[in-house]
């Protein structure tokens, strides 16, 4: 029997060089050594052999590729959408209209000033506005620059070494740059469609009113999550029988946003493919046309890098930038030619509104913060049309990332991940019509799969798409049901029952994107096709000349992506020359200060702020669960110090502007804030367990002390330092008592949060003060004394202030309490929430508080919210009671019947749990 590989038959067979176009699937070489080796051979004797099936897709006579369809007609899609303006045009080169003189200190307002410059100029014909240009150096910004309108361009003056850098500088945790037009799309009545399935990659459906459309209409085709489906895919539980992971009907509907580009009697045509099947099995889909005002398009980012400051002594510093670049409603956008250097979130991160944005020639390195969820999604979209090409990363965590139903298609072209910390590939549900094109994990794994229970029940995580020519230390390929995902000439180990096609082989065309779009348009986009060369060849026989050569070449290290890709402003070089005028010399207009309400102040025993008495309703931020996915965010409660890297927004990390503003209008006038009860929403199941990583899931309840980037606390993350504060934290909430004092609004500051340390043992699992979770020896026993194994009873250890250990940090932290808001006269300071303790650690509060007015002469405003035994205790005690300026009577209160329900403090148990025993009357008002 002939024992021979499928090249190396070809080689003997076929002269040097003048191999056929090798096809992308098994079943082309089979059946072309069938053809020649039919004659004498064992290959062509004997019964004959099927005929295999079609491969999905392959190389046909004309070169070009052909795709074949499965029974349903869905097919591979065509990913040369993506990208800006669709693959269709190269990314133009904005004139320079005005230019950014480095200076020394904060540039935050003359960037700005700059940008908003250039948005004030009228379009041109090519939707362009201009550039803003800094120049060589380093520009800090301790503040946010946005780009708010179409055709604005921020440009630098290089990339590499000696370029422009923009420093993100401070403790901020805000998006460095922000790319976003205004969420205000308004959707007309949907239309049903009325095919009985459309298929995968399919770009016309029938309505029965197509003509209430007309070519140019913007439409969003909109496919539900039934619960049919969700049965089908068996996401409605993960294990364990039913909870809040699974999936639920309306919780994972997919859009697209598409343009009409034809219509005829019975349905319209769209501008680009769709990515899931809408089957009437599972509830079809609609299409509805709308406006969309506050889009921005022709808006760019390029040739400098992007840097943010961290703590040296920290190497997880969580306290500075986390995203460097965010695009949010906006279209037809980019980012190129930029570095990228400490940034704790994402490079470059495209929301669910960002459609046709390509991210090219970028390279980050260097990020800073913890290991875990939230962290370090280096390139990550949830948009649509979104091409990211040639990158490369360092040291990430999921370095070329798809979140939550990302619509697609979406394209990584020739990307590598050099020491990723986790995989690369969907980390969220159902993104769907995804290429990863020569896309390169080193020692971490490319994933199409189903997460089940992990992402917060992120479950099946990508479909309907395609590993193309990857290499990885293990690729991922499952296929969910009622979709598909496909690998061709994967390198790897490899898991999974989607579709394999020559594994361990190198295919051709080369690039799957590059194909698909010369084929779309032609060789005029030949130029647009950059990849890195591979010079050499991989025959197994070689002549001896061409083997001498290849020995020469082996003493020099392989040509790198990262070279390549540093190589970018040589090949593709961007515009610096300029006779544009300086910003310092036009007149603009520069921020100005804001105004401020009268102080507020305790006059006659009453709140005031000038002559004004204090009105309106209180609000309690909440303590925990939560989901910053789009079905969790129906009228959520407002937060100061809720974080959602990336996110900001009602419910996600609130934009403290607009929730003031939003207070006024509901006339709430004072917001309680405290802590939350635990960092991270996988402790909402309420377990007490150490968790096995650091994958946490958002929104993050943000505490008021660092983590130290060193040991591992009961969450997976690093143990936090109580001698150390979180400076995003408190920064926050000194903004909100900024703003309420310009708005006259009360910040009620919660020193505590009794919450912890009673009742359900989980409330204590990751508490701050838990000698597990820190590096202060705390004391407290370990491990915790739960009571039945299920309840915590650590109050009275936590409010004894004649330990020697914790004495000093409950010092130090009421002072820091004090010191975050010195200036602000909006703030009232309460003990804690929830708090039923002891006069002793009351006194002590008390105390601290004294003693600090004393050595700063500054005057806090004290509340006394204490159970009435300790309040009376407190107000016979004539020094004590001269520190407290308002009675708070949350804790106790006049019945109905005119008797008192007044628990007694220190005794060990929470409000509730005073209030199971006592069983109150309802207040007298």
């Amino acid at each position: 029997m002939l024992r021979c590989t499928q090249h190396d038959v070809l080689s003997e067979l076929l002269p040097e060089n003048k191999l056929p176009v090798p096809h992308p699937t098994r079943s082309f070489y089979f059946l072309l050594l069938a053809g020649l080796l039919s004659a004498g051979t064992a290959v062509g004797q004997g019964k004959p052999k099927p005929i295999p099936k079609p491969a999905p897709v392959a190389v046909g006579p004309q070169g070009k590729l052909v795709y074949t369809p499965d029974s349903l007609g869905n097919r591979i899609p065509d990913f040369s959408y993506c990208g800006y303006r669709a693959g269709e045009q190269a990314i133009p080169m904005a004139e320079i209209r005005v230019v950014v003189p480095v200076r020394a200190g904060d540039a935050t307002a003359r960037v700005q000033a700059a940008l908003d410059y250039v948005a004030a100029r009228p379009l041109g014909k090519d939707g362009l506005r201009g550039a803003v240009l800094l120049e060589k150096g380093t520009y800090e910004i301790a503040g946010r620059l946005f780009i708010r309108a179409s055709g604005v361009v921020l440009r630098g003056s290089g990339m590499g070494e000696g370029g422009t850098i923009i420093l993100g500088s401070g403790s901020s945790r805000d998006h460095l740059i922000t790319i976003a037009g205004r969420p205000d799309r308004k959707l007309e009545t949907a239309q049903a469609i009325t095919d009985r399935y459309v298929p995968v990659n399919a770009r016309t459906v029938r309505v029965a009113n197509a003509a209430a459309f007309k070519v140019g209409d913007r439409v969003l085709v909109q496919r539900p999550s039934t619960a049919a489906w969700i049965e089908k895919l068996g996401m409605q539980t993960f294990g364990g029988g039913l909870s809040s992971l699974g999936w639920k009907p309306g919780q994972r509907n997919l859009g697209w946003d598409r343009q009409v580009v034809a219509v005829d009697a019975t349905g319209i045509t769209l501008d680009a493919p769709l990515t899931t099947a809408l089957d009437q099995t599972y509830g079809g889909g609609t299409v509805a046309r709308y406006t969309w005002p506050g889009l921005i398009t022709q808006v760019g980012i390029e040739n400098l890098r992007l840097e943010s400051t961290v703590d040296a002594t920290n190497p997880k510093d969580e306290d500075h930038r986390w995203m460097a670049v965010v695009l949010d409603d906006v279209q037809d956008a980019w980012v190129r030619q930029v570095a990228f250097r400490h940034f704790a979130g994402s490079a470059v991160l495209a929301h669910n509104t960002a459609r046709r944005v390509t991210v090219e020639d970028c390279i980050s390195t260097e990020p800073v913060s913890e290991i875990g969820g939230e962290r370090r999604n280096t390139f990550y979209t949830l948009g649509q049309q979104t091409l990211f090409q040639r990158l490369y990363a360092e040291n990430g965590y999921h370095d070329f990332a798809l979140g939550y139903c990302a619509a697609g298609p979406n394209a990584f072209v020739q990307c590598e991940a050099e020491q990723p910390l986790s995989f690369s590939g969907g980390i969220d549900s159902w993104a769907s019509g995804v290429l990863f094109d020569i896309v390169k994990e080193y020692g971490q794994a490319l994933r199409f799969g189903n997460r089940e229970q992990d992402g917060q029940g992120a479950g099946w995580a990508v479909a309907n798409s395609v590993l193309w020519q990857c290499t990885a230390a293990r690729v991922d390929c499952y296929q969910p049901p009622t979709a598909q995902n496909w690998a061709f000439g994967t390198w790897a180990q490899f898991s999974g029952n989607g579709y394999w096609d020559m594994s361990n082989e190198s295919i051709q065309p080369r690039s799957l994107y590059y194909a698909q779009l010369k084929d779309r348009l032609g060789d005029a986009v030949a130029s647009r096709v950059i990849l890195l060369p591979v010079s050499t060849e991989a025959s197994s026989s070689p002549k001896v000349a061409v083997a001498m050569e290849l020995t020469k070449l082996s003493a020099s290290p392989a040509p790198t992506l990262l070279a390549f890709i540093q190589a970018a402003p040589t090949r593709q070089p961007i515009a610096t020359q300029h006779s544009a005028p300086s910003i310092d010399k036009l007149k603009v207009k520069m921020p100005v200060a804001p105004a401020y309400a009268a102080p507020l102040r305790v006059a006659q025993g009453m709140v005031v702020r000038g002559n004004a008495l204090v009105t309106g309703r209180r609000q309690d931020v909440p303590w925990w669960n939560g989901s910053a996915r789009p079905h969790g965010l129906t009228n959520p409660k407002p937060h100061i110090t809720r974080f959602v890297p990336g996110q900001t927004g009602r419910g996600l990390t609130d934009d403290l502007p607009e929730m003031t503003d939003s207070m006024q209008t509901q006339n709430v006038v004072a917001l309680a804030h405290n802590y939350g009860l635990w960092y991270e929403r996988r402790r909402d199941d309420h377990e007490r367990i150490r968790r096995m990583d650091g994958e946490v899931w958002a929104p993050f309840y943000e505490l008021p002390f660092a983590r130290s980037g060193t040991g591992q606390a009961w969450d997976g993350l690093s143990r936090y330092d109580l001698t150390k504060y979180n400076q995003w934290y408190w920064s926050r909430l000194a903004q909100f008592a900024d703003l309420a004092d310009q708005k006259g609004l009360v910040l009620l500051n919660n020193h505590y949060f009794q919450h912890n340390i009673i009742e359900a043992g989980a409330h204590y699992a990751d508490f701050p003060w838990r000698p597990v979770n820190n590096v202060n020896n705390t004391g407290f026993p370990e491990p915790p004394p739960y009571a039945g194994d299920k309840r915590i009873f650590m109050a009275e250890q936590f409010y004894d202030v004649t330990d020697a250990a914790r004495r000093p940090l409950h010092r130090a932290y009421i002072r820091q309490c004090l010191n975050n808001f010195v200036g602000k006269t909006g703030v009232i300071h309460l003990i804690g929430a929830e708090f039923t303790g002891p006069l002793a650690f009351v006194q002590f509060w008390l105390d601290t508080v004294k003693e600090w007015e004393t050595e700063t002469s500054q005057q806090a405003t004290i509340a006394l919210s204490t159970t009435k035994d300790v309040q009376d205790a407190i107000l016979a005690d004539p020094a004590r009671a001269a520190v407290v300026d308002i009675i708070d009577i949350n804790y106790w209160h006049y019945q109905v019947d005119g008797k008192t329900y007044a628990p007694a403090g220190g005794q060990n148990l929470a409000p509730r749990q005073h209030a199971r025993l006592l069983n109150p009357k309802r207040r007298l008002v």
